[in-house]
């Protein structure tokens, strides 16, 4: 009996490509709205730097100049003289001030954010409920009380602590590090650095530090952002001498108000700057960790 020959396999004909995604009407108007807005949030940001290397009486020439001008040192002088020379120190008020809250806040916020999500103690469901409820309640209506606490019992009126301290474990930072921590270390992870040893505070430093980046970034950006922006608590704490002063405070006072139509305008771009330039370079560097901690366990493996 003689066999057949094997025929060749013959593959199956394979579906119709569909047409690529990047073509669809869907996904162009997308690509177009995101570059719009894109565009819309770096138009005012590049106008910003070119103003302020503008003399004054250009700056609201029409049409508008659109490129840099030599400006810069005549706009930095009459910022240092708006400032009595200051502006320097007041920039670094700022910096000592925000730098502070920053490490306190991310130090302690996640050392009780890892207490709560890793350890069992009598009262912790109702101490952590009373920390949520704390977010409940209005910044404005701790005003008053704050500044009576910082006036009549400390006596640190005046004094730049009085915008940190307060904040170093404040309810949303370990709340965040909570629940952050609970997402993304396992109990048995802390288990076995103890079998090997290591402290609680050595657990902490070595173990949990380094896995919780991505949270860390993000609330040492938003904390950073927002005690560099205070603007509220400087003025009722009353940091208004030179030597202590913060930027916010420093730019509402050599633009004289809003409504001031007389106001140095290149002094007063130049000091926008001075302020905004550590915002985008604390972006530009933490952006990629912000991003990972804002998406963490939003996209499922």
């Amino acid at each position: 009996m003689t066999s057949k020959p094997l025929r060749a396999a013959v593959p199956a004909p394979s579906p119709r490509t569909p047409r690529r995604a990047w073509r669809s009407p869907g996904r162009i108007l997308m690509g177009l709205f995101v570059a719009l807005a894109c565009f819309l949030s770096v138009v005012p940001f590049y106008l910003m730097f070119v103003w302020a290397t503008l003399p004054s009486d250009q700056i609201f020439a029409v049409p508008p100049h659109l490129w840099f001008g030599s400006a810069i040192a005549e706009n930095f002088g009459k910022m240092m003289d708006a400032t009595d020379g200051f502006a320097l120190r007041q920039f670094w008020n700022s910096l000592y001030i925000a730098l502070l809250a920053t490490a306190t806040t991310l130090f302690f916020c996640s050392l009780a954010g890892f207490a709560f999500a890793m350890y069992d103690f009598r009262g912790k469901r109702a101490m952590f409920t009373f920390i949520l409820l704390t977010m409940l309640i209005p910044p404005l209506v701790m005003d008053i009380p704050s500044f009576l606490v910082m006036n009549n019992v400390l006596q640190w009126i005046g004094k730049p602590r009085t915008l940190w301290v307060p904040g170093m474990a404040n309810a949303f930072g370990i709340f965040l590090m909570r629940q952050y921590i609970m997402a993304a270390l396992p109990r048995t992870l802390i288990e076995a650095a103890r079998l090997d040893g290591a402290t609680e505070f050595g657990i902490f430093t070595r173990v949990v530090l380094p896995l919780i980046r991505p949270i860390l970034a993000t609330l040492g950006v938003v904390t950073f952002v927002g005690s560099w922006n205070n603007f509220k608590g400087a003025l009722i704490m009353k940091l208004s001498e030179d030597p202590t002063m913060t930027l916010p405070l420093s730019l509402r006072r050599i633009t004289g108000g809003a409504t001031n139509v007389n106001a140095d305008w290149g002094a007063t771009l130049m000091m926008v700057v001075l302020t905004v330039i550590p915002l985008l370079v604390i972006f530009l560097f933490a952006s990629r960790q912000v991003i990972s901690g804002l998406t963490s366990g939003a996209v499922k493996d």
